[in-house]
């Protein structure tokens, strides 16, 4: 099949990418590289650096290639600062959705869509969450993946097409772009202490999430492009235990130095205030994905973040890639962003 994955630099794309070429798929990938990477372009797939906020050259290429399956991992992931960047978390989310898909549709040779979204469309309800759930996002981040979510539907069944939502959460491991600042807890925890610093966790560190080892989510994203059983299916992705944010703190701790005795007085973590409209508890219930697509945990936490840390330790500190500002700003903003404490 001629398959296009967008965010194909990235960290679940470069995976998803991988899996594909080693099927026989004719791959082509795009990434803006502004949290994608060289090093994890595989070098069997057609790559193109493309920012699909540009409607015209993203149109171009959509058209030229003539994709029959699309996975649209690019995005703007920052659920946290999305409240201070609304424009940028709009047009890099659902603009840019609309800008692959709407070409994609005119070739007339889309036959499925596989859009990854995200928990945060469930918002502050209470956990876990199911499918069956309406969308009540307590974010922009969350807004925009609900419209995107929505609009999908609207478009599959007026013009034909299949789609496939897959919902994923917390998802870490090996590639993870640790010098984001802005988003992934473990990734962010990490690459302080390999900076020799400390790191902070908002609140009182009791909100409780599941995570997502990338081996546990990049196959089942790849068999949603092609399974009968994924059609026009949404789908929650990963394991159905939750942890605390403290709780994952003293793992990373642990495995970082040996032993939560050994963690030096200034890389001990530090309690900050909370970040505006975070949600306490979320996590999902995999039941669905587990009866139609045979889904299973192969790795778990510990083990997971002992891999990550490994991995890292090998590339090394990254610097912390930060926005040259925020658009908008206030007494909310978080301490960290605004002093660019990570």
């Amino acid at each position: 099949m001629k398959v296009l994955v967008t965010g194909g630099a990235g960290f679940i794309g470069s995976h998803v990418v991988d899996m594909l070429v080693n099927k026989g798929h004719e791959v082509f990938s795009i990434d803006d590289m502004s949290g994608g990477f060289w090093r994890n372009i595989n070098p069997s797939c057609k790559f193109e650096k493309i920012n699909l906020v540009d409607k015209e050259k993203t149109s171009e290429f959509v058209k030229k290639i003539q994709p029959e399956i699309i996975f649209h991992l690019a995005a703007d992931a920052t659920e946290g600062r999305s409240q201070f960047t609304p424009i940028n978390c709009t047009e890099r989310n659902y603009n840019a959705f609309l800008h692959t898909l709407v070409p994609a549709i005119k070739t007339k040779r889309l036959k499925r869509f596989v859009a990854i979204s995200s928990m945060s469309i469930y918002g502050a309800q209470k956990p876990p969450f199911s499918e069956e759930m309406r969308p009540c996002p307590e974010d922009i981040y969350g807004v925009s993946k609900t419209a995107m979510e929505e609009t999908l539907k609207i478009l599959a069944d007026v013009y034909g097409f299949e789609y496939c939502i897959m919902r994923p959460h917390n998802v870490y491991g090996i590639r993870q772009n640790i010098a984001d600042p802005y988003r992934n807890v473990i990734g962010i925890f990490i690459n302080q202490l390999l900076g020799g610093r400390k790191y902070y966790i908002y609140g009182d560190g009791k909100q409780k999430r599941a995570f997502s080892h990338i081996n546990d989510v990049a196959p089942y994203i790849v068999m949603a492009g092609f399974s009968k059983n994924c059609k026009n299916e949404v789908f929650n992705v990963g394991p159905s235990e939750e942890y605390s944010i403290n709780h994952v703190s003293g793992l990373i701790l642990k495995s970082f130095f040996g032993s939560l005795d050994k963690v030096p007085e200034n890389q001990k973590p530090e309690h900050i205030p909370d970040r505006p409209k975070e949600v306490k508890n979320a996590y999902c219930t995999n039941s669905k994905i587990v009866k139609i697509m045979g889904y299973k945990t192969s790795i778990g936490l510990e083990d997971g973040i002992g891999e990550m840390i490994d991995w890292a330790k090998n590339l090394g500190y990254q610097k912390p890639r930060y926005l040259h500002e925020l658009e908008i700003e206030n007494q909310l903003t978080p301490k960290t962003w605004k002093e660019k404490l990570l």
